[in-house]
């Protein structure tokens, strides 16, 4: 087992900007696609329910989080960060969340 891991959190919304609920569907299609590429993936499916502005507008987010554990590496991050580019254009967001950082697996 690799001795350095990283966990990525992302955020996806529940609803479009402009208030149209997401398909539950692709939802499931974004968790199975990780599963797919790294094999394993936990779904929070307690909403998590974020605020923010742009252009003077605020918005009012309802999200889901997924979470992976992976190892630390380039592949891996890559992976994530077009991950986040085809799911930010599909779900028609301003932008799509994403954190990482690194953990210890005991």
């Amino acid at each position: 087992m690799s001795n350095k891991w990283r966990r990525f959190e992302i955020l996806l919304p529940l609803q479009f900007n402009d208030g149209r609920d997401v398909p539950a569907d692709w939802l499931a299609e974004a968790v199975l696609e990780i599963v797919d590429h790294f094999g394993a993936a936990s779904y929070e499916t307690q909403k998590v329910e974020g605020h923010w502005r742009h252009s003077g507008v605020i918005y009012r987010d309802n999200l889901v989080r997924i979470v992976i554990d992976v190892s630390d590496s380039v592949k891996n991050r890559q992976w994530i960060r077009k991950f986040k580019a085809r799911w930010k254009t599909r779900l028609e967001q301003l932008e799509l969340w994403v954190v990482s950082y690194p953990i210890e697996i005991e």
